[in-house]
Formats: C-alpha cells, sequence, structure tokens
C-alpha cells in the first residue's frame, strides 16, 4: 500500500487531471460542453482554447486531427444530477444518446456521442 502524499491536498498523487478530447471543431466542442456541463472555457496564453470542469479539478483541451473516442476500451462517465435531463441538453446541444437510461433510481446511467463523435457516459446517484 502506498503512502499518503500530503503535499498538494488539491492534487494528491494519481488524481486524474487532464483530458485531451478529439474534436472537429473546438469552438463546437467548446459550446457543446459549457451548454451542457457548464464547463468553463478559458484561453490560454498561446491562444488554445481550454476548459476546466464544475470544481476545477480536471482540466481539459481539444485536439484537432485525432479519431473520436467511440467507445471500445475505456468509458469515460460525467457526474450528473439528473440523467433524463442531461440527456435532453445533450440532444439540444447536437449530442446523440448512445444508449438508453439504464440502472435502477436513484442510480443511473447512459451514454452519448458529442457533435465530433466521441463516446462519454453519464451517471447519477
Amino acid at each position: 500500500m502506498q503512502a499518503k502524499d500530503n503535499r498538494n491536498p488539491l492534487y494528491p498523487n494519481g488524481k486524474l487531471t487532464y483530458i485531451e478530447i478529439p474534436s472537429g471543431n473546438i469552438t463546437e466542442s467548446a459550446s457543446f460542453y459549457h451548454g451542457v456541463f457548464g464547463w468553463n472555457i478559458r484561453t490560454r496564453g498561446d491562444g488554445s482554447v481550454a476548459f476546466d470542469d464544475v470544481e476545477n479539478g480536471v482540466s481539459r483541451t481539444w485536439k484537432l486531427n485525432r479519431k473520436p473516442h467511440a467507445g471500445s476500451g475505456l468509458m469515460v462517465y460525467m457526474m450528473v444530477h439528473d440523467v433524463a435531463a442531461t440527456m435532453e441538453r445533450i440532444v439540444a446541444h447536437g449530442g446523440i444518446q448512445v444508449a438508453p437510461i439504464s440502472g435502477q433510481y436513484p442510480e443511473l446511467i447512459a451514454t452519448f456521442s458529442d457533435p465530433s463523435g466521441n463516446i462519454f457516459g453519464i451517471g447519477q446517484e
């Protein structure tokens, strides 16, 4: 068992902090994720567009010229308050529902594709 590292309590050793998401259109992706999840969109000093999750715990950016994550292998889920309401926002902002809502209330999940074709999951607890 690894000893706890108390040097930076906001970013403990092993915490997921950064994700690069493939995008066919960064402006469209930024609009989608801001509109659906409320992610903070920002421009870096080098002019690239980046974003932070709602807790500023995970920083992300979009990358052009990469194949979209089509859901095989690793699946990333985002926690939401209401899967059904979030799926409505996903579709309204140009996403596609990939799998129906499943599980037993109050623990529900579903998967969606963003406008660039990346497949992610959403879940509520």
